[in-house]
């Protein structure tokens, strides 16, 4: 009865037929440092999975340099992983973290969405949906432990060369952003969300200030955690939330020192793993099923909707001078 059997298909179909993802050694796996049973992980060019399987647990790192944006190749290795988990019955639970500075994820991969086909807009979009479902829908409890791995000052460097978006340099002053639009959407998926407390990471869906509006399945996620009337305000203005505020609108669950950001995923996750299974499982099912079968219903339209707005000559030359603009910052 699991909602997620519905519409589950492999996820290699979310690659164009013949291609390849270069250098991804998809399924690759290696002994972590420590040995045991459970200590083989596995992984591929940007994802990279340490799987505990006597806890159940595993830890799924972004490594997608520089700041974990979602390209296609990313989206596709991160369904494979995810799907490869879920086959295996040893494994309950996920934390999702990143393994790149300052950053979770900087969000969608603006080059994907600029100066490409219509075809390539549909298959990336359709990359984009693909994720959100396996996560919202998965049977495994997920917990996103939004860091910024490394120091402030090489999440400064990474954002003063231009490659985390500027709207969330813009919105939020001084904080550089960790986890704005696309990744907020992947962090959103999760069965609960722990935000390291840094004065320069937000957390919020800032399309709008890009010029573009979130879908209406990704409008439903955030509405469904902090209610209407604050998740209207925030995505008319694409706000970005700093921790405390983050926590306040309720777009996280907890916020905590950076070096106890994993410890915390990891005492949260027992706690839903205590709950049986099949029990949490269907109920997680039951509240998310009207939000995702909206999507499910529509995905041809929604992708329809999505390449005709993406391919108006005002959103690309939009598109074309932000990029510009980062080039020349980052020269």
């Amino acid at each position: 009865m699991a909602l997620v059997a519905s519409v589950r298909v492999p996820a290699r179909v979310l690659l164009r037929a013949g291609a390849r993802l270069p250098g991804a050694a998809l399924g690759r796996t290696e002994r972590a440092a420590g040995g045991g049973d459970g200590a083989r992980r596995f992984g591929s060019q940007r994802v990279l999975v340490e799987p505990d399987a006597g806890a159940g647990v595993a830890v799924m790192k972004f490594k997608n340099p520089p700041v974990n944006s979602l390209s296609l190749e990313f989206l596709t290795e991160l369904v494979i992983s995810l799907e490869k988990l879920e086959n295996d019955k040893s494994f309950r639970g996920v934390i999702l973290t990143s393994d790149r500075p300052g950053v979770f994820s900087a969000g969608l991969d603006l080059t994907e969405m600029c100066g490409r086909s219509p075809a390539h807009y549909a298959g990336y979009w359709k990359a984009v949906q693909e994720l959100w479902l396996r996560l919202y829908q998965s049977n495994l409890v997920l917990v996103s432990a939004i860091n910024g791995k490394g120091t402030v000052g090489e999440a400064l460097r990474c954002a003063q060369t231009g490659w985390v978006l500027r709207g969330a340099v813009g919105t939020c002053s001084d904080h550089r952003g960790a986890c704005p639009a696309g990744g907020c959407l992947v962090a959103l998926t999760c069965d609960y969300r722990i935000l390291a407390d840094n004065p320069r990471y937000c957390i919020g869906l800032n399309e709008t200030q890009l010029g573009i509006i979130a879908p209406f399945w990704l409008k439903d996620t955030l509405e469904n955690t902090i209610g209407h009337r604050a998740a209207e305000r925030a995505l008319q203005l694409g706000l970005l939330f700093p921790p405390a505020e983050a926590l306040q609108v309720g777009i996280v669950d907890q916020v905590v020192p950076e070096e106890q950001v994993q410890s915390t995923a990891l005492s949260a996750i027992a706690q839903w793993m205590a709950i049986p299974d099949h029990a949490r499982q269907l109920t997680k099912a039951m509240m998310r099923k009207a939000t995702a079968s909206r999507l499910v219903t529509q995905r041809d339209a929604d992708v329809q909707n999505f390449v005709s707005f993406i391919s108006k000559d005002s959103i690309q030359k939009s598109l074309q001078m932000y990029l510009e603009r980062l080039k020349e910052e980052k020269g």
